[in-house]
């Protein structure tokens, strides 16, 4: 069953994000991610618990192979690199 690493990213610095973004992709796809949606037009129907920023979705084949990309060490630094320059909200949720 497929999951899903939704994160919700309001960038700081744009300039140092774009190397997180080129480096981030490479790994997830190693995990078996597949980008299914990457900072495009957001329609906030209904906001009483958040209001999102710039949402990314990435799929994966599984929990485990999302808990894997998230907690990887070849992740750890590409990680720190979006810490740095982003503040984000991170989950993964089992898809169906």
């Amino acid at each position: 069953m497929s999951a899903y690493v939704i994160v919700d990213t309001k960038i700081t610095n744009p300039e140092e994000y774009e190397n997180y973004k080129a480096l981030a992709r490479p790994i997830a796809e190693k995990y078996g991610g597949i980008y299914r949606a990457r900072g495009g037009e957001t329609d906030v129907v209904e906001s009483d618990l958040w209001s999102p920023t710039r949402i990314v979705v990435v799929e994966f084949p599984d929990m485990q192979k999302a808990r894997d990309f998230v907690h990887s060490e070849e992740y750890a630094p590409v990680k720190a690199i979006r810490h740095a320059n982003a503040d984000c909200t991170l989950v993964i949720v089992d898809g169906m």
